[in-house]
Protein backbone atom coordinates (compact mmCIF):
# COMPACT_ATOMS: atom_id res chain seq x y z
CA UNK A 1 0.00 0.00 0.00
CA UNK A 2 1.20 3.37 -0.96
CA UNK A 3 1.81 6.42 1.89
CA UNK A 4 -0.15 9.34 1.39
CA UNK A 5 1.47 12.75 1.54
CA UNK A 6 2.40 14.55 4.25
CA UNK A 7 1.31 17.96 5.16
CA UNK A 8 3.71 20.14 7.32
CA UNK A 9 3.35 22.21 10.96
CA UNK A 10 6.33 24.21 11.84
CA UNK A 11 8.27 21.77 9.43
CA UNK A 12 7.21 18.48 11.31
CA UNK A 13 5.04 16.29 8.32
CA UNK A 14 2.38 14.82 9.62
CA UNK A 15 0.35 12.09 7.31
CA UNK A 16 -3.31 12.83 7.40
CA UNK A 17 -4.65 9.28 8.18
CA UNK A 18 -7.97 8.61 9.37
CA UNK A 19 -7.60 5.47 12.05
CA UNK A 20 -8.81 2.94 9.45
CA UNK A 21 -6.58 4.27 7.40
CA UNK A 22 -3.08 3.98 9.67
CA UNK A 23 -4.38 0.54 10.79
CA UNK A 24 -4.80 -0.37 7.22
CA UNK A 25 -1.23 0.57 6.08
CA UNK A 26 0.57 -1.07 9.18
CA UNK A 27 -1.22 -3.71 8.42
CA UNK A 28 0.58 -3.85 5.07
CA UNK A 29 3.78 -3.24 6.33
CA UNK A 30 4.10 -5.87 8.26
CA UNK A 31 2.49 -8.06 5.61
CA UNK A 32 5.56 -7.08 3.49
CA UNK A 33 7.90 -6.95 6.17
CA UNK A 34 8.47 -3.38 5.72
CA UNK A 35 9.64 -1.56 9.71
CA UNK A 36 7.47 0.86 10.14
CA UNK A 37 8.65 3.89 13.13
CA UNK A 38 5.33 5.42 13.82
CA UNK A 39 5.53 8.93 15.86
CA UNK A 40 2.14 10.24 16.52
CA UNK A 41 2.31 14.03 16.94
CA UNK A 42 0.76 16.08 19.63
CA UNK A 43 0.97 19.91 19.70
CA UNK A 44 3.52 19.10 22.49
CA UNK A 45 5.64 16.86 20.56
CA UNK A 46 5.57 19.20 17.36
CA UNK A 47 7.43 22.03 19.88
CA UNK A 48 9.53 19.99 21.71
CA UNK A 49 10.90 19.83 17.83
CA UNK A 50 11.22 23.33 17.85
CA UNK A 51 13.71 23.18 20.82
CA UNK A 52 15.40 20.05 20.41
CA UNK A 53 17.46 19.77 17.25
CA UNK A 54 17.95 15.89 17.64
CA UNK A 55 14.55 15.02 18.22
CA UNK A 56 13.16 17.26 15.16
CA UNK A 57 15.84 14.60 13.11
CA UNK A 58 14.40 11.78 14.33
CA UNK A 59 10.42 12.69 13.89
CA UNK A 60 10.98 14.50 10.93
CA UNK A 61 13.89 12.43 8.94
CA UNK A 62 14.28 8.79 11.44
CA UNK A 63 10.12 8.14 11.47
CA UNK A 64 7.94 6.60 8.57
CA UNK A 65 4.82 7.59 10.25
CA UNK A 66 3.43 11.04 11.85
CA UNK A 67 -0.16 11.04 12.83
CA UNK A 68 -1.95 13.90 13.89
CA UNK A 69 -2.61 12.66 17.34
CA UNK A 70 -3.93 15.94 19.34
CA UNK A 71 -6.78 18.30 18.60
CA UNK A 72 -4.08 21.07 18.52
CA UNK A 73 -1.95 18.93 15.40
CA UNK A 74 -5.58 18.88 13.58
CA UNK A 75 -6.33 22.42 13.69
CA UNK A 76 -2.95 23.38 12.85
CA UNK A 77 -3.36 21.35 9.67
CA UNK A 78 -6.95 22.84 9.12
CA UNK A 79 -5.86 26.34 9.79
CA UNK A 80 -2.85 25.91 7.56
CA UNK A 81 -5.65 24.63 4.67
CA UNK A 82 -4.91 20.60 4.69
CA UNK A 83 -7.48 18.51 4.71
CA UNK A 84 -7.08 16.54 7.74
CA UNK A 85 -9.66 14.24 8.55
CA UNK A 86 -9.31 12.87 12.05
CA UNK A 87 -7.42 12.68 15.01
CA UNK A 88 -5.34 9.64 15.24
CA UNK A 89 -4.81 9.56 19.26
CA UNK A 90 -1.67 6.59 20.20
CA UNK A 91 -3.36 5.50 22.90
CA UNK A 92 -6.86 4.49 20.51
CA UNK A 93 -4.46 3.81 17.74
CA UNK A 94 -2.73 1.37 20.50
CA UNK A 95 -5.49 -0.48 21.18
CA UNK A 96 -6.70 -0.67 17.51
CA UNK A 97 -3.45 -2.45 15.93
CA UNK A 98 -3.82 -4.58 19.37
CA UNK A 99 -7.65 -6.02 17.43
CA UNK A 100 -5.86 -6.16 14.21
CA UNK A 101 -2.98 -8.39 15.52
CA UNK A 102 -5.80 -10.37 17.58
CA UNK A 103 -7.19 -10.64 14.46
CA UNK A 104 -4.11 -11.37 12.22
CA UNK A 105 -2.45 -13.32 14.47
CA UNK A 106 0.81 -11.03 14.87
CA UNK A 107 2.86 -11.09 18.00
CA UNK A 108 3.25 -7.53 20.57
CA UNK A 109 5.90 -6.59 22.81
CA UNK A 110 5.00 -4.46 25.60
CA UNK A 111 8.21 -2.20 26.84
CA UNK A 112 7.89 0.29 29.19
CA UNK A 113 5.59 2.00 32.25
CA UNK A 114 6.38 1.12 36.01
CA UNK A 115 6.39 -2.55 36.89
CA UNK A 116 3.39 -4.51 36.86
CA UNK A 117 1.54 -2.00 34.51
CA UNK A 118 2.46 -3.65 30.89
CA UNK A 119 1.16 -6.55 32.43
CA UNK A 120 -2.26 -4.71 33.43
CA UNK A 121 -2.22 -3.29 30.63
CA UNK A 122 -2.27 -6.76 28.55
CA UNK A 123 -4.81 -7.83 30.77
CA UNK A 124 -6.80 -5.50 29.86
CA UNK A 125 -6.15 -5.32 26.16
CA UNK A 126 -7.07 -9.31 25.97
CA UNK A 127 -10.58 -8.41 26.96
CA UNK A 128 -10.96 -6.21 23.80
CA UNK A 129 -8.69 -8.02 21.82
CA UNK A 130 -9.00 -12.11 22.54
CA UNK A 131 -6.57 -14.27 21.40
CA UNK A 132 -3.90 -11.17 21.38
CA UNK A 133 -0.55 -12.96 21.21
CA UNK A 134 1.59 -10.78 24.16
CA UNK A 135 5.23 -11.92 23.03
CA UNK A 136 6.62 -10.24 26.22
CA UNK A 137 6.18 -7.35 28.48
CA UNK A 138 9.37 -5.57 30.16
CA UNK A 139 9.17 -2.64 32.37
CA UNK A 140 10.53 0.98 31.66
CA UNK A 141 13.06 0.98 34.29
CA UNK A 142 16.50 0.00 32.86
CA UNK A 143 20.55 0.76 32.41
CA UNK A 144 22.36 1.48 30.02
CA UNK A 145 23.64 -1.24 30.33
CA UNK A 146 20.45 -3.32 29.66
CA UNK A 147 20.04 -2.08 26.71
CA UNK A 148 21.37 -4.83 24.72
CA UNK A 149 19.62 -7.52 27.02
CA UNK A 150 16.49 -5.66 26.34
CA UNK A 151 16.99 -5.98 22.27
CA UNK A 152 17.79 -9.46 22.58
CA UNK A 153 14.60 -10.32 24.87
CA UNK A 154 12.41 -7.97 22.16
CA UNK A 155 13.81 -9.70 19.01
CA UNK A 156 13.89 -13.41 20.68
CA UNK A 157 10.10 -12.87 21.45
CA UNK A 158 9.05 -13.12 17.52
CA UNK A 159 7.36 -9.83 18.09
CA UNK A 160 5.93 -7.98 15.15
CA UNK A 161 4.78 -4.72 16.97
CA UNK A 162 6.73 -3.45 19.65
CA UNK A 163 4.83 -0.59 21.62
CA UNK A 164 7.59 1.66 23.83
CA UNK A 165 5.65 3.50 26.80
CA UNK A 166 9.12 5.41 27.92
CA UNK A 167 7.04 9.02 27.37
CA UNK A 168 8.12 11.46 24.81
CA UNK A 169 10.90 12.33 23.66
CA UNK A 170 12.51 9.19 25.72
CA UNK A 171 10.92 6.20 23.68
CA UNK A 172 11.19 7.99 20.47
CA UNK A 173 14.97 8.16 20.98
CA UNK A 174 15.14 5.13 22.25
CA UNK A 175 13.54 3.23 19.20
CA UNK A 176 15.64 5.88 17.00
CA UNK A 177 18.83 4.69 18.58
CA UNK A 178 17.96 1.05 18.36
CA UNK A 179 15.71 0.99 15.59
CA UNK A 180 18.53 -1.30 13.28
CA UNK A 181 18.71 -3.45 15.78
CA UNK A 182 15.00 -4.10 16.42
CA UNK A 183 13.24 -6.94 14.39
CA UNK A 184 9.90 -5.85 14.54
CA UNK A 185 8.13 -4.39 11.79
CA UNK A 186 5.91 -2.04 13.82
CA UNK A 187 7.72 0.00 16.55
CA UNK A 188 5.84 2.66 17.66
CA UNK A 189 5.86 4.87 21.37
CA UNK A 190 2.98 5.25 23.11
CA UNK A 191 3.55 7.36 26.02
CA UNK A 192 0.83 7.08 29.12
CA UNK A 193 -0.88 4.49 27.31
CA UNK A 194 -0.52 1.35 29.52
CA UNK A 195 -1.25 3.24 32.51
CA UNK A 196 -4.78 4.51 30.83
CA UNK A 197 -5.37 0.80 29.70
CA UNK A 198 -4.00 -0.36 33.26
CA UNK A 199 -6.40 2.10 35.69
CA UNK A 200 -3.55 4.06 36.96
CA UNK A 201 -4.28 6.87 34.71
CA UNK A 202 -7.58 8.32 33.79
CA UNK A 203 -8.57 9.29 30.48
CA UNK A 204 -10.94 12.31 29.35
CA UNK A 205 -14.54 11.44 28.86
CA UNK A 206 -15.68 10.43 25.42
CA UNK A 207 -17.43 13.74 25.19
CA UNK A 208 -14.02 16.16 26.18
CA UNK A 209 -12.16 13.86 23.70
CA UNK A 210 -14.87 14.47 21.11
CA UNK A 211 -14.69 18.98 22.50
CA UNK A 212 -10.92 18.70 21.77
CA UNK A 213 -10.92 19.27 25.70
CA UNK A 214 -8.76 16.22 26.54
CA UNK A 215 -6.08 18.60 27.55
CA UNK A 216 -7.79 20.54 29.81
CA UNK A 217 -9.32 17.01 31.49
CA UNK A 218 -5.28 16.23 31.86
CA UNK A 219 -4.28 19.64 33.63
CA UNK A 220 -7.93 19.32 35.80
CA UNK A 221 -6.65 15.55 36.82
CA UNK A 222 -2.26 16.39 36.89
CA UNK A 223 -2.25 20.44 37.66
CA UNK A 224 1.76 19.83 37.91
CA UNK A 225 1.21 19.31 34.01
CA UNK A 226 0.87 23.08 33.67
CA UNK A 227 4.26 23.91 33.16
CA UNK A 228 3.85 21.42 30.24
CA UNK A 229 0.28 23.00 29.15
CA UNK A 230 2.05 26.39 28.46
CA UNK A 231 3.70 24.99 25.33
CA UNK A 232 -0.26 24.84 23.46
CA UNK A 233 -0.47 28.84 23.14
CA UNK A 234 3.28 28.97 21.97
CA UNK A 235 2.14 26.63 19.62
CA UNK A 236 -0.88 28.21 18.56
CA UNK A 237 0.59 31.81 17.90
CA UNK A 238 3.83 29.57 15.79
CA UNK A 239 1.31 28.41 13.64
CA UNK A 240 -0.72 31.92 13.12
CA UNK A 241 2.68 33.46 12.39
CA UNK A 242 3.44 30.49 9.65
CA UNK A 243 0.42 30.83 7.56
Amino acid sequence: MEKIKPFYVLDVPVYPYTMDGAVNFLNSQVKNKKQTFVVTANAEIIMMCQKDAEYKKIVCQNADLVLADGAGTVWAGRKLGHNVPERVAGCDLFVELAKLSAKKGYKVFFFGAAPGIAEAARDKLLLVAPGLKVAGCRNGYFTEAENEEIIAEINASGADMLFAALGAPKQENWLARFRSELNPQVLMGVGGSFDVLAGKMDRAPLWMQKASLEWLFRLYKQPSRIGRMMVLPQFVIKVLQSK
